[in-house]
């Protein structure tokens, strides 16, 4: 039986039931305990959408699911749901991501590093700026996301971490401490993330940017998501991938990486012929709007592109350069050279 083939008539049955019973039978009836994360809404009626999931799959499989056999996440039940068509709202607001800490944390340092109360207008605007950012679907957002409260509740908990705070810290999380230290180290820098953020949301550029899940786990930059996807974006240009491509060529030079050397076409033929990676060279704090000029374009390799993007602050192709020819020179010291390895075979006993 092929688990999650459920039908929109299954949910609607589903939730006839569930209104026919009632809410604490039909949860008792099949096993599962109330929705803690997310929410159908239907007709004005609210439903606990992993137990309608599991229970809809009766009507189209022959039998309910158990509930260990399916999250009620967006991962899971309240995809399936969503993706049928129905309305699903989370229970409570998601986490602050690093690119609205940095937005708060901006404002706690452009009021030195006091809190702000929730009638404040700058707290109020930074509110109505949160709820446009273009991170957080709308099915994860409650009627209180980044509302004036939370944005002012944000504050408090940066500016409670803040050295010079004398009182006792509220409970905050471990990234509102990193975005408070990247602001304390780095403030000039980090107020030219927060504008390039909020001039990218402001003009709705970000918008238009491709959501990519993995742009995490690929690119590490404390500048947040969405200045990294604007980045990943320039980079995968067609167009422009191809002019400085045909720049290069044009001038005669090898189309190799401008880090290691390494040339696609010697080592692949034909297969290889004109291909390379595009590498956007300039910092993230200070890629603001406006159009990506060759000279910001560097062509590199995938493995060198990887780790120039691996770990921040990233290096230059020139200074990824230096490190490989580092680490070939720690090799060679540390490799043995063959008259050594043949006095080691001789001092062995046969």
């Amino acid at each position: 039986m092929r688990k999650g083939a459920i039908s929109r008539e299954a949910v609607l049955k589903a939730m006839a039931e569930y209104d026919d019973w009632g809410r604490d039978r039909f949860l008792d009836e099949y096993g599962y305990k109330p929705a803690t994360g997310y929410l159908l809404i239907h007709e004005g009626e609210t439903y606990d959408s992993k137990a309608i999931a599991g229970v809809a799959h009766k009507f189209d499989q022959g039998r309910a699911l158990r509930p260990d056999e399916l999250s009620g996440g967006r991962s899971h039940a309240a995809r399936w749901l969503a993706r049928l068509g129905f309305v699903i709202r989370s229970s409570r607001d998601p986490d602050w991501t690093r690119d609205e800490i940095i937005l708060a944390c901006d404002l706690a340092m452009a009021n030195s590093w006091k809190r702000l109360e929730y009638n404040d207008p700058r707290v109020i605007e930074l509110s109505a700026l949160l709820q446009t950012m273009p991170i957080h679907p709308e099915e994860v957002r409650t009627e209180l996301f980044r509302n004036p409260n939370g944005v002012a509740r944000k504050t408090v908990d940066i500016t409670s971490r803040h050295p010079d705070y004398r009182g006792k810290p509220t409970n905050g999380n471990a990234l509102d401490v990193e975005v408070l230290n990247d602001f304390l180290a780095r403030p000039a820098e980090m107020t030219k993330v927060a504008q390039h953020i909020r001039d990218g949301i402001t003009t709705g550029e970000f918008q238009s940017l491709p959501l990519e899940a993995e742009e995490e786990d690929d690119y590490s930059a404390p500048e947040g998501r969405l200045l990294i996807r604007r980045h990943k974006s320039r980079e995968r240009d067609k167009g422009l991938r191809k002019r400085k491509i045909d720049s290069v060529l044009r001038r005669g030079q090898q189309l190799a990486c401008e880090a290691c050397g390494f040339d696609f076409e010697a080592t692949y033929g034909p297969r290889g012929a004109g291909y390379i990676e595009c590498h956007h060279v300039v910092p993230l704090h200070e890629a603001g709007e406006g159009r990506t000029k060759l000279k910001d374009l560097a062509l590199i390799c995938a493995n060198c592109h990887r780790m120039i993007h691996r770990r921040a602050p990233w290096p230059t192709p020139g200074e990824l350069r230096g490190l490989i020819q580092e680490a070939a020179k720690q090799g060679e010291t540390k490799r043995p050279s063959e008259a050594d390895h043949d006095r080691g075979r001789e001092g062995r006993p046969a």
